[in-house]
C-alpha cells in the first residue's frame, strides 16, 4: 500500500481492535502488499487488513479457518478472544489472527512435506465450497490475451503464456478424481515456522485441484517426502504456477515491487520449468 492508505489501514486496524476491547498502543507492519498485516501491541494480535474490493477474499479466508479449527491443521488461527469475522472500516476489511512468532531457520523439507500432509488430511475432512485451480488460470489468461491490461507483454511471450497456461492446465485437471481441497498457494513465504511448528498462512487462496499442484509452490525437495506424490504431474503444475505468476507481472495494475526484474525472473523460470515436464 502507498504511505497514505498504509495510515489508513494502520488505524482502521488499530480502531477495529479497540473497539472490540483489545489493548492497542503500537502498531508493527509485519508486511506490506497489496493488503497488510500489522502486530497490534500490547494485545499481540495480527490484523490482516485489506483494501476495498476484497471483502469477499477476507471473508472466504475466515470462513477456511472457522471451518480448520479443530481438525488438527497445521494452519494459524484466528483470535479466539474475538468473533470469527471481517470487520469493514473505512473501507477496508479487517480480520484478526493469532500472532506467532517466527523461530529458527527455514522449514526443512522433510518437515514442509509433514506439514502438507497434515494440512491435505484435514482438508479432506472438510466441506467447502472453492473455486477450481483453472479457475485462476482463467483469470490470467484473461490478462494474457487482453493487451490493454499487459500492453508491454513481447508478442513471443504472450505466446508462450497463453499456450503454457491453455496446454498444462487441461493436461493437469484431465483427471478430476485425484481433486481435493487444497491450500493454493504454500509457498515458503506462506509457512510460518513457529513454537507449534509450520503454519500455513494466508488461507484465501484455497481452491480444489491436485495435491500436486500445491506441492509445486514449496521447493523441490519437498515432493520427494510427500508419499505417493507424482514427481511428473508436480513439475507441470510448477510449469503452469510459474506461468500465472508471469501473467500477473505483466498487468498494467500489478503492484509487486521491482516488477520489472520479475517480469524477466518469471519468464525465465516458465522456460526452465518446461524444460523439465
Amino acid at each position: 500500500m502507498e504511505p497514505l492508505e498504509l495510515r489508513r489501514a494502520v488505524e482502521a486496524a488499530r480502531a477495529t481492535a479497540s473497539d472490540l476491547g483489545l489493548a492497542v498502543d503500537d502498531v508493527v507492519v509485519i508486511h506490506n502488499s497489496d493488503r497488510v498485516a500489522l502486530r497490534l501491541l500490547p494485545c499481540d494480535t495480527l490484523a490482516r487488513v485489506a483494501p476495498p474490493g476484497h471483502l469477499a477474499d477476507s471473508e472466504f479466508e475466515v470462513e477456511v479457518a472457522r471451518r480448520l479449527t479443530g481438525t488438527g491443521a497445521p494452519v494459524a488461527e484466528l483470535d479466539p478472544r474475538v468473533a470469527p469475522r471481517v470487520h469493514v472500516r473505512d473501507t477496508f476489511a479487517i480480520s484478526l489472527w493469532t500472532y506467532y512468532e517466527p523461530m529458527g531457520p527455514e522449514t526443512a523439507p522433510a518437515a514442509y512435506a509433514a506439514a502438507f500432509l497434515r494440512h491435505h488430511a484435514a482438508l479432506r475432512r472438510t466441506h467447502l465450497d472453492a473455486p477450481h485451480f483453472t479457475d485462476r488460470v482463467t483469470a490470467a489468461l484473461r490478462a494474457v490475451n487482453d493487451r490493454e491490461q499487459s500492453p508491454d507483454l513481447p508478442d513471443p511471450d504472450r505466446t508462450l503464456l497463453r499456450d503454457t497456461l491453455t496446454d498444462l492446465s487441461a493436461a493437469i485437471s484431465s483427471d478430476t478424481v485425484a481433486d481435493q481441497l487444497l491450500h493454493g498457494e504454500p509457498h515458503p513465504g506462506n509457512l510460518l515456522n513457529t513454537r507449534r511448528g509450520p503454519l500455513f498462512v494466508d488461507l484465501a487462496t484455497c481452491c480444489r485441484g491436485p495435491i500436486e499442484f500445491d506441492l509445486a509452490h514449496a521447493p523441490e525437495e519437498v515432493a520427494a517426502h510427500y508419499p505417493g506424490a507424482d514427481q511428473t504431474l508436480t513439475h507441470r503444475c510448477r510449469a503452469l504456477n510459474w506461468a500465472m505468476f508471469s501473467a500477473w507481472r505483466w498487468r498494467t495494475a500489478d503492484q509487486m515491487p521491482d516488477r520489472s526484474h520479475w517480469r524477466v525472473e518469471g519468464l525465465n523460470n516458465v522456460r526452465t520449468a518446461l524444460g523439465r515436464c
